[in-house]
């Protein structure tokens, strides 16, 4: 699955950098071009790696909640102490 992503985001940014180059020749064919590699990057590419990569993450993990703020609170004082 890797490879895969990696795959449509080099053909994403591929097909953006050739929409740049035949842009002065053809303007309408390069605007495809560019707005195709664009919507592949961002609808296609970017959920696919954020799919794989966060599988098995706790969101809760990532949020700020009296928790978590605890949790930082009594790092800090550990830290300190060490030092």
């Amino acid at each position: 699955m890797k490879y895969l992503i990696v795959c449509i985001t080099l053909a994403c940014f591929g097909s953006i950098f050739y929409g740049f180059y035949i842009q002065e020749e053809n303007l309408a064919l390069g605007h495809k071009f560019i707005g195709s590699g664009t919507v592949g990057l961002f609808l296609v590419a970017m959920p696919l790696f954020l799919f794989v990569y966060s599988k098995g993450k706790q969101m809760k993990d990532y949020m700020l909640t009296e928790e978590n703020i605890k949790k930082m609170r009594e790092k800090e004082i550990e830290k300190t102490d060490n030092q």
